[in-house]
């Protein structure tokens, strides 16, 4: 059996959503490294000028953990 991985998401709209969403991504990595999480994974995607997204994926068994002291917008379940 698989362990379920979740994204948690950050949106950010504007014309500096594309900046805003990559410094998002330092502060993930550091939160990362801090907590010594089980997976490190954490990116970017640019969805359009306007639009894009910081997201970082977390074993179920930490997602309350991370969820709680980070605040995402939203997630979902993760598929690479």
């Amino acid at each position: 059996m698989s362990i379920k991985k979740i994204k948690l998401i950050w949106d950010f709209r504007g014309p500096a959503a594309a900046k805003t969403a990559e410094h998002h991504v330092i502060h993930l990595k550091e939160f990362i490294a801090a907590e010594k999480l089980q997976l490190n994974i954490t990116d970017v995607q640019h969805v359009n000028d306007m639009y894009s997204l910081a997201f970082l994926v977390v074993e179920e068994s930490e997602m309350l953990k991370v969820r709680d002291a980070l605040k995402p917008h939203r997630g979902e379940l993760y598929n690479p």
